[in-house]
């Protein structure tokens, strides 16, 4: 039985800095095959509920992928459509939900669709993800932590063993996280697993400030190799590994490190298309005010990031919005209001180097 609170070192550990979600079991290409065969079976046999919420459940992954919205709407006219065929009882439809709301940083909303799943699948380790990642967000520790042990004893592989790094990570307990982590690896089953699971070991020794460690786990990662250029001053190499990032994939973090590193070689005005268009981008996948405030702050307008920022902690006071509050607050010159989010934010044992940094550059000005 694996044990999250009480745990041995070498049993697990778990590390990922951002939104922890499955890993990406296919490629963008594949996931488009699986959607297309699903919408054959459907034009056979329309009263299928589960081949509506697997439908609905494969476009919420193309849209992770993908960065393309449009699919976000897909899985919503999926779900709906089984959910309208089996309202009552159906599981996986109400993950697929879930799913989908987290994707949409609407975590309230996956946190009741993660009860329903649990309650109508109580042995479903994807129903307690679910909860795992809205309980995390929502910066309800305690019941993570038992959603995610529930998860760890129903099916210990990539999926659980990553969401444990990651509630290790937000405790400062990394090398319990980098050993979740290595125990993902160890159980993955496909070559995209593995690219998972390898990436999530770059970010933390990236976190680490051991930029060449982080290289050994992204020799085939694009933009892990570009955000290692960047923060060793590689800037030219950095500008051209996100232009070519972007051109395929318009994730907001790409857009903005993009943008970092165009301010980096001079190029102001070229920076300040990507962060508006990374904002844009933010808007168009169902509004995350959290990043919004962040980008905000760094690159925009301090007013607007504060009014993100307020927003997001109307609706959750976690780890990550108690940062964006601080951040946003000591931008507008009101430190002293910013302190004690800044502290909310560590309060569990965070050490992201962002969070750390916005710390100190409080305190410094209170000094």
């Amino acid at each position: 039985m694996w044990k999250v609170i009480a745990l041995v070192a070498a049993v697990f550990t778990l590390s990922a800095c951002a939104q922890p979600s499955d890993p990406p079991m296919s490629s963008r290409s594949s996931l488009q095959n699986t959607a297309e065969s699903l919408q054959a079976k459907l034009r056979r046999t329309p009263e299928d509920s589960a081949a509506w919420a697997q439908l609905g459940a494969t476009h919420v992954e193309i849209a992770r992928v993908s960065f393309d919205p449009s699919h976000y709407s897909r899985a919503e006219k999926a779900l709906t459509e089984s959910l309208r065929l089996k309202p009552e009882g159906n599981g996986e439809a109400f993950i697929g939900r879930g799913a989908l709301a987290n994707a949409k940083h609407d975590f309230a909303v996956a946190r009741d669709w993660g009860q329903r799943a649990v309650s109508a699948l109580p042995d479903s380790a994807p129903a307690q993800g679910v909860l795992v990642d809205a309980l995390t967000q929502l910066g309800d520790a305690e019941g993570a932590s038992v959603a995610l042990q529930r998860m760890l004893d129903l099916r210990p592989g990539v999926a659980s063993f990553t969401r444990a790094a990651y509630h290790f990570e937000l405790r400062g307990r990394l090398d319990e996280a980098r050993g979740a982590l290595n125990r993902a690896l160890e159980s993955a089953s496909s070559a995209e697993e593995a690219a998972f699971c390898r990436f999530q070991l770059g970010e933390l020794a990236f976190n680490e400030g051991k930029f060449d460690e982080a290289l050994t786990y992204f020799t085939d990662s694009a933009p892990g190799k570009a955000k290692v250029a960047l923060r060793q001053g590689r800037t030219d190499e950095a500008v051209e590994a996100y232009r070519t990032l972007v051109s395929k994939v318009p994730s907001p973090e790409y857009l903005v490190r993009y943008g970092e590193a165009l301010e980096k070689t001079g190029k102001s005005g070229e920076a300040r298309a990507q962060y508006d268009l990374a904002l844009q981008q933010l808007r168009a996948l169902g509004g995350d005010d959290l990043t919004a405030a962040l980008i905000a702050a760094d690159h925009g307008d301090p007013a607007e990031a504060l009014r993100f920022a307020e927003k997001e902690w109307a609706k959750r006071q976690s780890v990550f919005t108690a940062d964006a509050m601080a951040w946003a607050l000591h931008v507008n010159k009101r430190s002293a209001e910013a302190l004690p989010y800044a502290d909310k934010a560590v309060a569990l044992g965070w050490r992201d180097p962002e969070v750390l940094r916005h710390r100190e550059a409080i305190l410094r000005s209170l000094r």
